[in-house]
């Protein structure tokens, strides 16, 4: 399940892309669901040996990747820590729902993310409240962001 905590919190992790300079680890991008998201997110394609083939920058390091896409490699690969979501775009927002689909995950947002037209579980961790679609989300996150 996806949990949200909504506005300011104190243990989260908020400049993600320092945190991913200092802590990356080469082995993730051999990792097929890595390779797929470095694909959909930045339109990269993963060449191994920490290189990425980027249509816009050319053949660059991890560490340049976007911010989105740091946050999510992040938060599907060290588990312990608690990362600000805020960093991505609403195209993250399907992958934080597919991570959610293989083993909870709690992520903190300051702002309203759109999670798409679909139904989906996701629990707001200020509240309790437990939505389903953005029409339930909307009222609750509003309160906090």
């Amino acid at each position: 399940m996806l949990k949200i905590y909504y506005g300011e919190k104190e243990d989260a992790i908020y400049n993600t892309s320092v945190y991913f300079k200092f802590n990356y680890n080469p082995e993730w991008f051999k990792d097929p669901d890595i390779i797929h998201m470095v694909k959909d997110i930045d339109n990269s394609s993963v060449l191994g040996n920490g290189a990425i083939d980027s249509p816009v920058l050319g053949v660059i390091a991890p560490v340049t990747l976007s911010g989105g896409l740091k946050t999510l490699i992040l938060i599907d690969k060290v588990q312990d820590r608690i990362f600000n979501a805020s960093n991505c775009g609403d195209n993250c927002a399907g992958w934080l729902l597919r991570i959610s689909r293989e083993r909870d995950i709690t992520v903190n947002l300051r702002h309203l993310m759109d999670f798409g037209p679909d139904d989906f579980e996701i629990m707001i961790m200020n509240t309790g409240d437990i939505v389903h679609n953005m029409d339930e989300l909307i009222p609750v996150a509003g309160r906090y962001v």
